[in-house]
Order: C-alpha cells, then structure tokens, then sequence
C-alpha cells in the first residue's frame, strides 16, 4: 500500500491548496482541476 505522501498531487484551480490523488479519479486524473465540490462551484464567481 502506498502511502498518501507518495501519491500524485495537484494544485486546486480555485483555491491554490493541494490535493492527492483519489482511486475514483484514476480514470480522469488528467481532467480533475478542483480538489472538491465547493471549489467546482465556485469556479466562476473568483
């Protein structure tokens, strides 16, 4: 098992913070920009 130091990470588009990868996104990794659905929300109000 890896731990969560050694996965993926990423920036969040609308908040800066980042965020490691999840099993459900192994699929759509390239496409995931924001690190939850409160910033998927508010991506067009900043």
């Amino acid at each position: 098992m890896k731990r969560k130091a050694d996965l993926a990470q990423k920036l969040c588009a609308v908040c800066g913070r980042p965020f490691s990868w999840r099993r459900k996104w192994a699929r759509c990794w390239e496409q995931v920009r924001y690190c939850s659905q409160r910033c998927r929300g508010r991506r067009g109000s900043l």
